[in-house]
């Protein structure tokens, strides 16, 4: 999103971005017509954009670092071990403590039509290209995200290509909307 302020400007860009389209998650869709820049020049979080032959948008992703906490509780030996390799353990509260990868945002734009080979598993292999890039510079290895109790969601992120697994979940009082919290090493 940063380029594309760069290469066309903002004023340019927000109307591009008032087109995307996300009924099936407005909040997606409200963040990337609200949000997204202002995320993205204070560094708060970047959305990257991805377009189609025609420069259209057809999906977004916004990634962010944040601390990690993931408790040991009900964790298998082999997850333990896989998380001490990024994350410090603490004794006293059973808890990983690590420095993650969030991917904030993550959606395709209704308002367009795609080709019919792209879909959201597409969309994450995108997403872990970009990772992958920040990780050979940075370091870091703990990837996560937060999405809303639904099963199809919930499939799409823990099916075998995705291997997301849940690590905890938190409830939005503002919205009384369940969140399901997954982890990811890669």
């Amino acid at each position: 999103i940063l380029d594309m302020i760069e290469a066309i400007g903002e004023d340019a860009l927000v109307g591009i971005l008032s087109d995307f389209s996300c009924p099936l998650n407005p909040e997606i869709e409200t963040f990337v017509k609200k949000n997204a820049i202002d995320f993205a020049k204070k560094k708060i979080s970047i959305t990257y954009l991805v377009l189609d032959n025609a420069e259209d948008i057809l999906s977004i992703f916004a990634l962010t670092h944040k601390a990690l906490y993931v408790s040991c509780d009900g964790m298998t030996k082999r997850s333990k071990a896989r998380l001490e390799r990024y994350a410090q353990f603490d004794k006293d509260s059973c808890t990983y403590l690590g420095s993650a990868f969030l991917i904030a945002q993550f959606g395709m734009n209704d308002a367009v039509p795609r080709p019919t080979d792209w879909n959201g598993t597409r969309l994450m292999e995108k997403t872990f290209e970009v990772l992958g890039s920040v990780q050979k510079e940075i370091g870091g290895g703990i990837v996560y995200l937060e999405c809303e109790d639904k099963p199809k969601l919930l499939d799409f992120y823990q099916n075998e290509k995705n291997g997301f697994h849940k690590f905890s979940e938190r409830y939005s009082e503002k919205e009384n909307i369940k969140y399901i919290q997954l982890v990811r090493m890669f």
